[in-house]
């Protein structure tokens, strides 16, 4: 994605200032029912119909066990308390940190922050227009506060992808922010905060 590794630095700076880091990493199989090559005749960004609502088929990537599904080797890892794996089963895809795509299926997120004390998300990562936007609306779906560090984001904005990601995360209140003020933020001692982090390739 263009301009990925340009938010590892930005993404280092913000988890050195929580107490809570969760990082979240696409772990598909091979075959993986989002993957265009799973669908005869079909490419990359087209969208079909799934048994849980539109899929957009991407090109392979995130395969379990494959130096693709790693992490940047520049991302400092030694902040990260827990890492969520998401989108490891076959039939369906994961954007959000905190449910799969068929929007029933937990991934254990929720369960960790609430029983961490955390009541206030700041979310960082790739892409801006899927899996940070599916993230921050499910976090405050489940009672979460969520702001979103715009310049710590890159999105892939597919036919407008990124202002309907936007639109959707302002109508719920999910705040964005700077890189400065999310400094102010984590100075409040009197708020838990989290950070999390999506795979950086």
């Amino acid at each position: 994605m263009p301009g990925a590794d340009e938010i590892v630095p930005l993404v280092n700076a913000l988890a050195a200032r929580f107490s809570t880091v969760v990082l979240t990493q696409d772990w598909h199989p091979a075959g993986h029912a989002s993957f265009a090559s799973s669908h005869t005749g079909r490419a990359p960004f087209e969208e079909v119909e799934m048994p849980y609502g539109p899929q957009v088929l991407w090109p392979d990537h995130c395969v379990q066990g494959q130096d693709g599904a790693d992490f940047h080797p520049a991302l400092e890892l030694s902040a990260a308390q827990a890492v969520i794996r998401k989108g490891f089963h076959h039939a369906v895809d994961s954007y959000s940190g905190f449910v799969e795509a068929d929007g029933r299926t937990p991934t254990g997120l929720a369960g960790y922050l609430r029983e961490r004390g955390v009541g206030r998300i700041v979310i960082a990562g790739l892409a801006t227009d899927f899996c940070v936007n599916w993230t921050a609306q499910d976090a405050v779906r489940g009672g979460f506060e969520a702001i979103v560090v715009e310049e710590a984001c890159r999105a892939i904005d597919l036919e407008g992808s990124l202002a309907r990601a936007w639109a959707a995360m302002t109508a719920l209140g999910i705040r964005r922010a700077s890189m400065a003020e999310i400094a102010a933020i984590a100075s409040d001692r009197k708020v838990d905060s989290t950070f999390r982090k999506t795979p950086m390739r």
